[in-house]
């Protein structure tokens, strides 16, 4: 990747395909940031729970949130999620904030905060690869390359399943397929920043496909794309 170049490029889908993942390798390999928005979503699920704040007392908790300045370590890798200063990573992975996290974000108020947040972290980070469930179609609609990933609700269901296992948790896979179907139902149906496929993002069904097919793919899309956009002088 030429390194005076700026490029924005977006991953959205639904849980458990992979997009922080795949978009934390792609960066990695283009040597560009990355932006893991899920990761702002659930501290502010976390900050809600330790808190105790009710999730109906929507201005308490976006002023919560706002307090904590949610905010990167960019020297770590992946970047660290980051409260009152105060690392977040572990806490946001746990179970209680994954059950939490759906009806967090489907908050309007908080929404706008962290969309306006996003955007000032692409301006301080121009080449920038950002996963989420709203970047290509909310964020940042502009942005020069989107994909959208997908798979199989079942597939994605086992994927989750062994990487719980990996940490010690067992867990049903019909159990965790049943609450990722409720959970994109929801994400899909909310008023704000609804989990969509926007119109010019590349779909890539990861269904059949292993990590590195998938990130090999859309490196050679990105590099493909942005070899044209110079070539046309954009």
């Amino acid at each position: 990747m030429p390194t005076h170049v700026p490029v924005i490029i977006t991953i959205d889908g639904p849980a458990g395909t992979g997009k922080s993942t795949v978009a934390r390798l792609l960066a990695k390999r283009l040597g560009l940031d990355f932006l893991d928005t899920g990761a702002m979503y659930r501290a502010a699920a976390a900050i809600m729970l330790d808190q105790k704040i009710d999730p109906d007392e929507v201005g308490e908790l976006v002023s919560a949130v706002m307090g904590a300045d949610l905010h990167f370590d960019w020297t770590t890798d992946p970047p660290a999620i980051l409260a009152w200063d105060d690392p977040m990573d572990h806490r946001i992975r746990e179970a209680d904030v994954t059950a939490a996290v759906s009806r967090v974000a489907a908050i309007g108020e908080l929404r706008q905060h962290m969309v306006r947040k996003q955007r000032v972290i692409a301006a301080q980070h121009p080449r920038l690869v950002t996963e989420g469930r709203d970047q290509g179609s909310v964020v940042f609609p502009d942005a020069e390359i989107k994909f959208y990933l997908d798979a199989d609700a079942g597939i994605r269901a086992r994927r989750r399943a062994e990487q719980l296992r990996e940490s010690g948790v067992e867990i049903e896979v019909e159990a965790l397929k049943a609450q990722i179907l409720e959970r994109d139902r929801k994400d899909s149906s909310r008023a704000d920043g609804p989990l969509m496929c926007p119109r010019d993002a590349l779909r890539i069904d990861t269904s059949g496909l292993d990590l590195d097919s998938v990130v090999a793919l859309l490196e050679q899309h990105v590099r493909s794309r942005i070899g044209a956009l110079i070539a046309a002088g954009e």
